[in-house]
């Protein structure tokens, strides 16, 4: 099958077609695939497979157990294409024993990921050439577009005249570790509908990633990539960045090409839940507040940065971005995890500093226990650990970005250190924030969550000027530093 139109996550779909197990291909079944971006996947059977957990206890005698069994893949055929579920489970069927008279019975079927147009064993079998993934404004990210426009204006004013130009966009590749990373752009050729009340002149340019690793790849390895893009550009806009669309390139095209012409490619399309399903006529972010797009980090530096920084630093990412993705109703949990997010990243860099040498700690922690009681010895020794404190692991983080951007970002980083980490001991060990008011709590928390931002835009090389820039220009940057000259002040001091 050629290339055609991916198929969206956020739109709905439908396969009729016959369904069987891989180790059963000769019972097949028919159903009814269904794909809501709300409700996920689920196959409707006009029959049933054997869900029922039973084991022989004797011969002729089967014994029933509790339960249902699952299915790690159900194989199907519908409209003209190969369609592997993965991860699928049973939801409710109606299994008639004995009936008066005799009709299929029916059984519904939940998966959590399709593949449509080809047949895999799991998740794991590497059976795909290249992933290519659509992610919401990566086109803006990218900073190219095929179009360009020309209003006609003699004498300083607009005649109504003008044009619209296509010149195709040159794919920017670059190579991470083995695994080539392509931007690409695709466009669609002119097209004009005629309406009874006028004509519409259209064209459109899509941007997506393809990621092609040296050898073949798997399912679940085509996921990992999608998230890699997936974070980049939701750090790179600082907003959760849905997943349009996902599709695969069989590592096998068709083997048998036409009038001496190559091979067609082969695409499997991907649906499953992402951690945020991109909507594709959704508008843009407005530029304004985008952290970095290609023109100010080119493709070719960030995509190696990032590659490097997303492996190390994962755990953070995962964190400080999830407050974007799903961000918590109350405030006590954003703090734990923009918290926790700093003391992470804080680890996953390396700067882990002992406050004393080890021959001095060694020397201070065996005098201490020689004051106590042998019993207890055991316990305090495991509490004494020569590890920087929350305090000194924020202020490292602080001292990494460009001074001046942290300058604008907070007056006080000594007081922003010790009032988050008086919060965060006080709700983890008391249970509750006595001392501090719901509007410093907020403070504390945009603070920390933009110094974990700078230090991750540090690590890919963002420039010092742009850094200072983002906290200066971005809106919401601006109303964290206001914030931070309200509340994260020492008394006293001129703010």
């Amino acid at each position: 099958m050629a290339m055609g139109d991916p198929l969206n996550l956020d739109e709905v779909g439908e396969w009729a077609g016959l369904w069987w197990l891989p180790d059963a291909p000769g019972e097949q079944i028919p159903g009814v695939l269904r794909y809501e971006p709300d409700n996920g996947l689920t196959l409707s059977l006009i029959g049933a497979f054997e869900d029922r957990i039973m084991s022989a206890v004797a011969p002729g005698l089967v014994a029933l157990h509790e339960g249902s069994r699952t299915w790690d893949v159900i194989h199907g055929v519908a409209e003209q294409r190969e369609i592997s579920l993965l991860g699928c489970v049973p939801n409710g069927g109606k299994r008639v024993i004995a009936a008066r008279v005799k009709s299929p019975d029916k059984q519904s079927v939940v998966a959590t990921t399709a593949l449509i147009g080809a047949h895999v064993i799991s998740g794991d079998d590497a059976a795909f050439f290249a992933a290519e993934v659509s992610v919401e404004d990566l086109g803006l990210w990218a900073a190219s577009s095929v179009f360009e426009g020309f209003l006609s204006a003699p004498n300083g004013k607009p005649d109504g005249s003008g044009s619209i130009s296509v010149k195709p966009v040159e794919a920017q590749t670059i190579i991470v570790d083995r695994t080539e990373f392509r931007l690409v752009h695709q466009h669609t050729l002119p097209f004009f509908d005629q309406r009874r009340g006028g004509t519409v002149g259209r064209m459109s340019d899509t941007v997506f990633m393809r990621i092609a690793p040296a050898s073949p790849s798997s399912l679940n390895g085509a996921l990992s990539s999608a998230s890699l893009v997936q974070d980049l550009i939701a750090l790179a806009t600082h907003r959760a960045a849905g997943v349009i669309w996902l599709r695969l390139e069989l590592a096998k095209s068709d083997s048998a090409s036409r009038d001496d012409r190559p091979a067609m490619r082969r695409y499997a399309d991907v649906l499953y839940s992402p951690s945020a399903f991109g909507r594709h006529d959704a508008k843009a972010v407005d530029h304004h507040r985008v952290f970095f797009t290609c023109a100010s980090l080119s493709f070719e530096e960030v995509i190696p940065r990032w590659c490097k920084a997303h492996a190390r630093l994962h755990a953070a990412t995962n964190m400080i971005l999830g407050l974007r993705y799903a961000p918590a109703r109350y405030v006590e949990n954003n703090l734990l995890t923009a918290v926790g997010a700093a003391e992470v990243l804080h680890r996953g860099l390396g700067i882990d500093e002992k406050p004393f040498a080890a021959d001095e700690f060694k020397a201070m922690r065996d005098a201490m226990l020689e004051q106590v009681p042998e019993e207890h010895r055991d316990r305090f020794k495991r509490a004494i650990r020569n590890d920087p404190t929350l305090r000194d692991r924020l202020h490292a983080l602080a001292a990494r970005p460009d001074q001046d951007a942290i300058a604008l970002l907070m007056p006080d980083v000594d007081h922003w250190a010790r009032r988050t980490t008086r919060a965060r001991n006080d709700l983890a060990h008391e249970g509750k924030t006595p001392n501090h008011s719901i509007e410093e709590l907020i403070a504390v928390v945009e603070v920390t969550k933009a110094v974990v931002i700078l230090n991750l835009l540090h690590e890919l090389g963002l420039p010092a000027e742009r850094q200072r820039e983002i906290v200066r220009d971005h809106p919401q940057l601006r109303v964290t530093a206001s914030a931070a000259r309200e509340w994260l002040v020492a008394p006293g001091e001129d703010s």
